[in-house]
């Protein structure tokens, strides 16, 4: 796996990272989970742009959002008791396909 895709990873969980953030800022009126969100949001950005450099832009962005929404979920899921309702789970897996599938058709 090349560098590109490694970072993109990276990127996907930081906005992971920066979504559940959100939440327990309370409006951006919290400070320091408002400094981490901000800092993972930097991060994540700036990880996305490095993938740029050798994976396609439309590639990219699919699976850092795809990464990021999985991971939110599966968070949501796991630590916010959000439901786990059959086809919401269903839909996890199908952009997971999507993710796994756009790895394997794109050119590094």
């Amino acid at each position: 796996m090349s560098m590109a895709w490694i970072l993109l990873f990276f990127a996907g969980l930081m906005e992971t990272g920066w979504a559940i953030g959100l939440r327990y800022t309370e409006g951006w009126t919290k400070l320091y989970p408002s400094i981490a969100t901000i800092i993972l949001m930097a991060g994540s950005f700036f990880l996305l742009s490095k993938s740029l450099e050798e994976l396609p832009v439309g590639t990219a962005y699919a699976v850092w959002t795809g990464i990021g929404a999985v991971g939110t979920v599966c968070i949501g899921i796991l630590v916010l008791g959000e439901s786990r309702d059959t086809l919401r789970l269903l839909c996890l897996l199908l952009i997971v396909a999507g993710i796994v599938g756009l790895k394997f058709v794109s050119p590094e």
